[in-house]
């Protein structure tokens, strides 16, 4: 029963403080803090500067700055304008037409941004004013777009994987190799959906645009090709085992500052703001790995996680009821918090649990990021419904609405990861055999 009050009073902090506008990081640490000074005899201010300092230091957290700068040089870069052009001659001949270059161009754009709303934002700009002058319709073009933005949290290199990997003490290299298939297989299930759709709606989509000669495709995607080679340079990189994640992100900085400087998109202000914006985010999410360290800290002395975990096995559960329950907690969270905040925050709990019930830790770590993804298209804190919102002037119920069938496809995929592990631990364990 103690336990319980306990966890009620943490809790009931927890929601008072982020109500009231805290930011997540001090809000976390203020309640770890609570924890231990209240609930416990240990010293809460010497855990709280040993834990910070022993989780600010470690090398895979260097991977996440450098990553997130990537994404940002070629933000700035010419990608955005290169994107329609370049892709629009491969994909205008399938069932969809053009509709495929949201979900293609949210694919790669998650390969260089690491971030739905990022992915999301960058595509639109340019997609949806020219899906529309067009005549598309626009529902679809709306939903095609919230869908596939969440790619930028599966397709490696995810900043959330990075989150994920430093809270559970994951190889990151493993787990960007491990988002491969699944990225796929969710790029897989949209372009399917939008062909069966566009077989049902022939009039909703638009004659698609006389056969371009393979050389004329080639030109038109000129400067796409560079940075489709680079993205590939740093997965191939890791995945070859030449590479740690950290040595294969500067490597992508250096390519990103190069290809930035080639197609004349580099000057001093770009380089400061991408430099700024990277400083800017990396600092805000490795505050929230702080900060969730130090309540982990405080939950484990007051014996918390094992509490909840004896609970949990208490209910007899089966490992797929287990995960259905995660699930729903997980949505349920994703009304409040965004990707970051989640796993941080429930890792050092769930983890144990589902490893006891028999769960690999990387395919749990992409179910995980699956799961996020799904909390991208729920309101009231859908961060890809909010980007769509204001770039297409359309009021929330029509986004939702749109993003519906694609939410249904991201619970598919996470069915099928459920259903065939493999899908998920194929290539690591294949990386691991190297």
């Amino acid at each position: 029963m103690d336990i319980l009050i306990t966890t009620g009073v943490l809790g009931l902090a927890l929601i008072v403080l982020l109500g009231g506008g805290l930011w997540i990081s001090v809000t976390l640490m203020a309640v770890g803090y609570l924890a231990i000074d209240v609930f416990s005899p240990a010293p809460a201010g010497s855990l709280l500067a040993t834990t910070v300092w022993d989780h600010s230091w470690g090398w895979a957290l260097t991977a996440l700055p450098l990553f997130v700068w990537m994404g940002e040089i070629l933000f700035r870069s010419r990608l955005s304008e290169d994107m329609f052009s370049g892709l629009a001659p491969w994909v205008d001949r399938l069932p969809g037409s053009l509709l495929h270059v949201n979900i293609v161009g949210c694919g790669v754009m998650a390969a260089v941004a690491g971030s739905s709303s990022v992915t999301c934002a960058t595509v639109g700009r340019m997609s949806l004013p020219e899906l529309q002058r067009r005549g598309y319709n626009e529902t679809m073009a709306i939903g095609t777009l919230a869908g596939s933005g969440t790619l930028g949290l599966l397709i490696p290199p995810s900043i959330m994987m990075i989150v994920y990997g430093i809270s559970a003490q994951q190889s990151i290299s493993r787990l960007f190799i491990a988002g491969i298939v699944p990225g796929l297989l969710i790029m897989a299930l949209f372009m399917g959906y939008v062909m069966i759709w566009s077989a049902f709606n022939r009039g909703a989509v638009p004659p698609a645009d006389e056969p371009l000669p393979l050389m004329e495709k080639l030109r038109r995607s000129r400067r796409l090709i560079p940075i489709l080679m680079l993205i590939a340079g740093v997965i191939g990189s890791i995945y070859g085992g030449y590479a740690t994640p950290t040595e294969a992100a500067t490597l992508g900085v250096f390519g990103a500052l190069g290809l930035a400087w080639v197609t004349g998109a580099l000057s001093w202000q770009s380089f400061t703001q991408s430099l700024m914006a990277a400083m800017r985010t990396s600092c805000m999410i490795t505050a929230i790995i702080l900060g969730a360290a130090f309540l982990s800290v405080g939950m484990a002395f007051l014996g918390i996680p094992a509490a909840l975990a004896a609970w949990v096995s208490g209910l007899g559960l089966s490992p797929g009821m287990l995960l259905v329950l995660l699930t729903l907690i997980y949505m349920v969270l994703g009304c409040f918090l965004e990707g970051a905040s989640m796993i941080v925050l429930t890792t050092s709990v769930a983890l144990p649990m589902v490893v006891g019930a028999g769960f690999d830790p990387i395919w749990f770590g992409i179910y995980l990021i699956l799961v996020v993804e799904m909390a991208q298209l729920t309101p009231p804190v859908g961060f890809n419904l909010f980007v769509l919102h204001g770039m297409s002037g359309r009021d929330m119920w029509t986004v939702t609405k749109a993003s519906l069938p694609f939410f249904g496809l991201l619970v598919v995929g996470v069915a099928l990861c459920a259903m065939f592990p493999g899908i998920v631990t194929y290539l690591p364990n294949l990386m691991l055999a190297r």
